[in-house]
């Protein structure tokens, strides 16, 4: 059996008595109920996800991973290719927006290479796990092979394993691949059946023209490849990218091990939608960060029913917004445990 359906088989509904007995518990803490609104829903799900009422998330980390996108020939990203071989170092280095934002919620940040297009520099503190060279263009030929996909899908699930593993108790999603929201808007074009250009956003700043030559080029990418709503494998594989993929992976392992998985912005809300078409059961063991600025953000998360609760106009990917949300994890686990009941004062719940 392969590591991929192993996964797929292992992945329960979330624990219902646990989420009864939190929010039973949230609900006679000394305030008046529902008081601290998004916060006491965080904590009724992570008890859902954990089993525990009181979970330990103390452990965090973001699996970040990096890859290049052949459509980039097409003129859908204001930045050169060139960053994402620029950007890689620095996120292992901890010299980028999630990695500021992680060392400060003291959560660690993990990077691998999945699909850049050049080799990893020496000193590169990040794993390398390059299936090819960047994807195909997408306009012109499939991005990867099935093969390649179930892949990449794999090494999200060994990275998100190892990092259990070592006692990380909270994952995060997060990605480098200049050219990636192009991918990510394809995926939602196919899965929402929806124009391309209702959805297509600027990324890294394109402008108007190129941002109309950017939904055509996503609408051609389907056209020609014609993926298969109904098999997200066969998204993947036709019009995602290899990053895409290997969060895609990250979040099964999170669900099969119930183990939380905090969901960035836009590029990690497609990889959530294949996800939960693999397996539904997935979608109630990520918890969404943040509202992304990307144009296709909303349609995004109205599509896979998420609720994000940081509304920040971040656009900035990496796992940024995920790293972000930790403190707001950690402040709903404080609040279940630490807060007084209405028992302790001996009066009624009002």
């Amino acid at each position: 059996m392969s590591l991929l359906q192993e996964t797929l088989d292992k992945i329960q509904k979330i624990d219902e008595a646990a989420k009864k007995q939190s929010r039973e518990r949230i609900d006679i803490l000394l305030k008046p109920v529902g008081s601290l609104g998004v916060l006491e829903n965080i904590a009724e799900q992570l008890s859902a996800i954990t089993g525990e009422v009181i979970p330990d998330i103390k452990k965090k980390a973001v699996l970040c991973f990096a890859g290049d996108h052949g459509v980039c020939d097409e003129g859908v990203s204001a930045a050169p290719q060139v960053f994402t071989e620029l950007m890689t170092p620095m996120i292992a280095a901890y010299r980028t927006g999630v990695g500021v934002l992680s060392r400060l919620a003291g959560a660690d940040v993990f990077v691998y290479d999945v699909g850049m297009i050049p080799d990893l520099p020496a000193d590169c503190d990040a794993v390398d796990k390059k299936i090819r060279r960047g994807t195909a263009n997408m306009r012109k030929e499939p991005a990867m092979t099935r093969e390649e996909a179930v892949k990449a899908l794999e090494i999200g699930i060994e990275a998100a394993n190892e990092a259990i593993e070592k006692g990380y108790k909270v994952l995060g999603t997060g990605e480098m691949g200049i050219g990636n929201t192009t991918p990510s808007t394809a995926i939602f074009a196919v899965l929402g059946d929806v124009d391309p250009e209702e959805i297509t956003g600027v990324g890294a700043n394109l402008s108007e023209d190129l941002t109309k030559n950017k939904a055509q080029v996503i609408r051609d990418a389907i056209a020609l490849n014609k993926p298969d709503k109904n098999d997200p494998v066969d998204i993947l594989s036709k019009v995602g990218g290899l990053e895409i993929a290997a969060m895609t992976g990250v979040m099964l392992a999170g669900a099969a091990c119930h183990v939380p998985v905090v969901v960035d912005g836009y590029i990690s809300t497609a990889s959530a939608a294949i996800a939960i078409a693999l397996k539904p059961e997935v979608k109630d063991y990520l918890i969404c960060s943040h509202a992304s600025d990307e144009k296709g953000a909303k349609f995004g998360s109205e599509l896979l029913d998420f609720a994000p609760f940081l509304h920040m106009d971040m656009r900035l990917g990496e796992g940024s917004g995920a790293a972000l949300a930790f403190y707001l994890l950690d402040a709903a686990v404080a609040m279940n445990r630490d807060m007084a009941t209405y028992a302790d004062v001996n009066m009624d719940v009002v």
